[in-house]
């Protein structure tokens, strides 16, 4: 059995950072999980700048942008990892239960997390980030090993037909009872309709009749990540220069359009249902910032300004390379100073995260920018732990 990717066509190398890894996609990367551990750890939900919210259901914000751009550079990660798994001359098979049993771990490693900080079966959220990650891993790792560029496209293609098809066409009962067919509204949609009928009681707990990261809008979810594997193609055909890199900005922003239309025409923008609009918009988006990086801290001529962004993006970098362990810890970290609690100096028994987000408070400063500096705070204790795996050169990978 053959892999595409045992081709001649990708016997070069892409220039790389050192220790073969690409420098601009860890960076990438960093950003994207440093923006996920940001927005995700506000000092009070009441108070959150707008850009820090997700849209309340139809339409973007810079925080919806952060997950599909992490699917989006897993899909160029899978493609060059790979690679270079085969060129080693392991088999297909081998790294195709590779990526599988990582797949399970991220699933089996976000489940665990759900369960701090009541470890209860019973009432245990079923899906979320990590979950989606590592399912969309599993869907897409054999199409990636063994359908060439064409056959990623149909894939991609198929997913997001087949998503379109279930959720505008296929009538199905609405919490209340009432059916209706083709309804987008929040809790009446058929994945709504799914997640209820195989997950109920152990839905995201906001919302109870339906999951931001529910069964059937993985099917786009996956299709994000194959977008980003094309993108990885791209990189992997030949050297990229000057022109190619333009190229794949110019094929990003083309995909912005696309998704513009998709949004004005067809389904509309939004992350919790990952309607197609979405993910071939965000898919533009992180396909054109890949470029900008890749032009300035990989693919320039200038030397002089290849280092000066690399040194500005190396903060990122050091969270990129263990991205996923730091989202996890992050997650883990989160929920456990939102449950363990301290005596304050009122004599109340107060969360460690209240408690410390009321000392914060103190200082001059609105509550939105207490919250937001509270963020910060927690981004920079990541980071700290991110410099030590750096400075340690460990690399933490499932």
């Amino acid at each position: 059995m053959t892999s595409t990717f045992e081709s001649p066509a990708l016997a070069s190398a892409i220039p790389a950072s050192d220790g073969g890894r690409l420098y601009s996609l860890d960076a990438l990367r960093g950003l994207t999980v440093a923006a996920m551990v940001l927005v995700n750890n506000p000092g009070d939900w009441s108070h959150i700048y707008a850009p820090l919210r997700h849209a309340a259901w139809h339409g973007w914000t810079f925080t919806d942008t952060i997950f599909p751009a992490f699917l989006f550079i897993a899909g160029v990660s899978m493609v060059i990892s790979t690679h270079r798994s085969l060129a080693s001359h392991r088999s297909p098979t081998a790294v195709l239960l590779a990526l599988w049993r990582r797949g399970l771990i991220i699933v089996a490693i976000g489940l665990a997390i759900n369960l701090v900080p009541a470890f209860d079966l019973a009432t245990l959220r079923w899906p979320g980030v990590l979950q989606r990650i590592g399912v969309c891993i599993i869907i897409a790792a054999p199409l990636v090993l063994w359908s060439r560029w064409r056959g990623l496209v149909g894939w991609t293609l198929a997913l997001m037909v087949t998503y379109s098809v279930l959720m505008l066409w296929v009538p199905v009962a609405g919490p209340d009872g009432a059916v209706s067919q083709g309804s987008l509204e929040a809790g009446r949609d058929t994945g709504a309709f799914v997640d209820r009928r195989l997950m109920s009681g152990h839905l995201w707990a906001q919302a109870k009749t339906w999951d931001p990261e529910g069964l059937l809008s993985t099917l786009p979810a996956a299709a994000t990540l194959l977008l980003g594997a094309l993108a990885g193609r791209f990189l992997l055909t030949r050297r990229m220069d000057g022109g190619r890199t333009l190229l794949l900005a110019a094929a990003g922003l083309l995909a912005v359009g696309l998704g513009v239309l998709l949004d004005r025409f067809f389904m509309p923008i939004n992350k919790s249902l990952w309607t197609p609009s979405y993910a071939v918009f965000m898919s533009g988006y992180s396909a054109t910032a890949l470029a900008a990086c890749y032009w300035f801290a990989d693919g320039s001529g200038n030397e002089r300004l290849r280092h000066h962004v690399r040194t500005l993006l190396l903060p990122f970098v050091m969270f990129g390379v263990n991205a996923l362990a730091i989202f996890a810890m992050s997650g883990l970290i989160g929920r456990l100073i939102g449950t363990l609690k301290v005596t304050s100096d009122a004599g109340q028994s107060v969360t460690i995260k209240t408690w410390m987000f009321g000392e914060l408070s103190r200082l001059p400063l609105s509550p939105v920018n207490a919250s937001l500096l509270y963020a910060g705070l927690f981004v920079a204790c990541m980071f700290v732990v991110a410099w030590l795996l750096w400075r340690k050169q460990v690399i933490l990978k499932v």
